[in-house]
């Protein structure tokens, strides 16, 4: 049986650009569809440095207005390592900067919460992190080494135990026997430690010379790459979460305003649409032209109008080309 902890810390990142909308819809999802989370909800700001050109902290004071009527708390935080160069860093970077010994859980900012997130039974003793996830990274090159090769010599660079990380349920050198997430949600019982130690494998990834990843692509899967070495360290893996919730029936990360109106569910979009209904949220989301033409215009129903959500294209590029031919795609 798992432990529950009753309170716990939310975690999204907030930046000048799209990210700053994405965050005020999921607070707006969070308190409409969870009424019984009761930890702090805290939206981390990249703050203006060296590593980024242009000034990435949230500056609209409508945007920062609407997110404290939401009851989010704005935590700025350092870019030392990351920056413009990989934003996707953001994420390893920000846990520095949260409650030190807090559980939390840092779900992407493309997300909505769709059910009461204070009934899933977290052990935050034992992280774990979203498993919808693709064979994305790595990809063996023909002259080896292959998935086993490859993974074994990370593992063997922290120090890890790399047998007991493998599903031995799944062929061999096939890419789901590794221990592989999407870090679109992960949660642990304390940011700091986690990301201490996720900064520490990502950066000796990125930089030092590792034979076995000669001909891979780092750019944009680093986190990724990263991930599972570090929930494998601190004892997590597959299995710590009940199958159904996140990415589920509690949560769904959407990734792109088109994509969600095209394979999501309704429950989905009647969360999305109702959330971004209200005038106190909805003057300030037209200002964002895909939630202002999908969303508020109403555009997303014709997106939903051309496909059947039981039965999808199996490829995401034929569901974009579909989109973009009727003249539809915002981004």
């Amino acid at each position: 049986m798992m432990a529950k902890t009753s309170k716990f810390n939310v975690v999204i990142i907030g930046q000048n650009n799209r990210l700053q909308y994405e965050a005020l819809l999921f607070a707006a999802s969070l308190r409409h569809s969870s009424p019984g989370f009761s930890g702090r909800l805290l939206v981390a700001v990249p703050q203006t440095g060296p590593l980024w050109p242009q000034d990435p902290s949230i500056q609209n004071p409508n945007v920062l207005k609407a997110l404290d009527q939401l009851g989010a708390e704005i935590v700025p935080f350092d870019s030392h390592v990351f920056g413009a160069s990989y934003p996707q860093g953001n994420k390893i970077e920000a846990l520095l900067a949260l409650p030190e010994d807090e559980p939390f859980i840092l779900f992407d900012s493309d997300t909505l919460i769709t059910g009461e997130l204070a009934d899933v039974p977290f052990d935050f003793d034992r992280p774990g992190a979203s498993q919808k996830v693709e064979g994305t990274w790595p990809r063996p090159t023909l002259y080896g080494p292959g998935y086993d090769g490859i993974w074994r010599a990370l593992y063997d660079r922290f120090g890890l135990d790399f047998e007991s990380s493998i599903d031995t349920t799944q062929p061999q050198d096939y890419w789901r026997r590794f221990l592989y997430f999407n870090a679109g949600f992960f949660f642990y019982k304390c940011p700091r430690q986690f990301g201490a130690r996720f900064l520490d494998y990502a950066r000796t990834i990125r930089d030092e010379e590792i034979p076995e990843l000669t001909g891979q692509t780092l750019d944009p899967w680093l986190d990724q790459v990263a991930l599972p070495l570090v929930i494998h360290s601190f004892g997590g893996g597959r299995d710590v979460l009940p199958d159904g919730l996140l990415d589920g029936s509690v949560s769904c990360h959407y990734r792109l305003f088109p994509l969600l109106y095209a394979r999501e569910a309704d429950h989905v979009i009647d969360v999305l649409e109702t959330v971004a209904a209200p005038n106190k949220v909805k003057k300030v989301l037209k200002t964002y032209d895909p939630i202002k033409k999908l969303v508020i215009q109403g555009k997303g129903a014709k997106i939903r109008e051309l496909f059947d959500q039981d039965n999808l294209p199996q490829r995401e590029q034929a569901i974009r080309k579909a989109i973009k031919a009727k003249g539809l795609w915002q981004r």
